[in-house]
């Protein structure tokens, strides 16, 4: 009877450790890619929008805040179909409507510490009292876990929409409902679309709001 036990138990322990591996892969497919969300109006009523997720270490190599600027400006070209062209010249970026309208400008990227940072300097859709204002930045940095969190945020911003710092409630709702939804939607799904052009396979995506500054909601 020992012997016909002990004759069994490795086949158990293989079984065991194979359906572990399973379940544990199985898992890990299943996960939702998780991103990281906040988009508020600070007491100025200047934009505060952040996103980031977390890159494994195998589809983060080589990742820079150039590389992530790169591809951001690649995607948004795709993404709107080519009615947004992102146009970078001597001065610095600009992102056109239909090749044309500047939309926002931009000065040239100025690296700090794991940012790449873009200072807004006009265009379209900011006060016009405000272009010297707000910056959009990117950022890749190594988690104590190993995992790389790419990041895109955009503080400071002055949109027209809301008028000045003073906006009315209609202003406010007008900024949600058009441009502050677009800008969430555009760099929730650049993020997914990296994460999948690096080699991902979440099939589904989960955003996470985060609280990063005090604000209302928008």
């Amino acid at each position: 009877m020992c012997g016909h036990s002990s004759a069994i138990l490795p086949q158990i322990l293989v079984l065991a450790s194979g359906q572990f591996v399973w379940h544990t892969v199985f898992m890990s497919i299943k996960a939702p890619l998780q991103i990281a969300c906040q988009q508020v109006l600070l007491e100025d009523n200047s934009v505060f929008s952040i996103q980031w997720t977390d890159l494994p270490p195998e589809l983060a190599t080589g990742m820079t805040p150039q590389r992530l600027l790169e591809a951001y400006l690649t995607a948004i070209r795709r993404m709107t179909w080519g009615l947004i062209q992102p146009d970078q010249t001597a001065e610095g970026i600009a992102f056109k409507l239909l090749g044309c309208i500047p939309l926002l400008r931009f000065l040239q990227p100025v690296p700090e510490a794991d940012w790449l940072s873009l200072r807004i300097c006009g265009g379209l859709l900011v006060q016009r009292d405000q272009c010297d204002r707000g910056e959009l930045a990117f950022c890749c940095e190594a988690n104590p876990d190993s995992f790389v969190r790419v990041t895109l945020r955009l503080s400071d911003y002055c949109p027209l929409l809301l008028g000045s710092q003073r906006p009315s409630v209609v202003r406010r709702w007008l900024y949600r409902l058009t441009q502050a939804t677009l800008h969430r939607l555009v760099t929730i799904r650049f993020l997914a679309r990296l994460y999948r052009q690096l080699g991902g396979t979440a099939k589904r995506v989960q955003t996470v709001q985060v609280q990063v500054q005090q604000g209302r909601n928008t």
